[in-house]
């Protein structure tokens, strides 16, 4: 699984919201039936409800949270608001879906107003269940600080889409 770290690198996930890790779980992110792949883009009106998130690994007594964030606000040029949080879902048991989990933060609808945007989800290992605190804020989250706060390992796995404004033309 360490090949799929070069997407993540070579989009700059890691460095700006991730360092360096080992990915030890396979999770897989749908919008609509079409898989989220490193890099690719979806049209902000593709992505309007939130994902189908499996993940394969772990057991039922393996919990997991997931956090998805954007952290190229206001834009990627100069994203001087990094990073802005999505959505966040724990107590994701292995072996199962999001659905499964607790949502702390309810799914908010990427709408990048400025470029392209990378949106990441993450996965992290959580020590036991219920030990996880909803952040204060959506605004300048920090996924390296909330997972230390909260005591998290590593990320297992990662993956990231890329978004921009849709104009009307291109929603026809």
């Amino acid at each position: 699984m360490a090949r799929s770290l070069e997407p993540l690198i070579v989009g700059g996930v890691i460095g700006d919201v991730l360092d360096s890790f080992n990915p030890t779980i396979k999770m897989s992110i749908t919008f609509n039936n079409k898989l989220v792949c490193n890099g690719h883009e979806f049209f902000p009106s593709a992505i309007s409800s939130r994902p189908k998130v499996e993940v394969q690994g772990g057991d039922l007594r393996t919990f997991f949270t997931l956090v998805m964030t954007d952290p190229d606000v206001p834009g990627p040029s100069d994203p001087y608001l990094r990073e802005h949080l999505h959505w966040m879902v724990t107590d994701i048991p292995g072996i199962t879906d999001a659905t499964f989990g607790r949502e702390l933060v309810s799914y908010e609808i990427p709408r990048p107003n400025i470029g392209i945007h990378r949106f990441v989800f993450v996965l992290f290992k959580q020590k036991s269940r219920s030990s996880v605190s909803q952040p204060i804020s959506r605004d300048h989250f920090n996924t390296r600080n909330f997972a230390y706060e909260n005591d998290l390992d590593q990320p297992v796995a990662a993956v990231f889409f890329n978004a921009q404004r849709e104009t009307a033309a291109r929603r026809r």
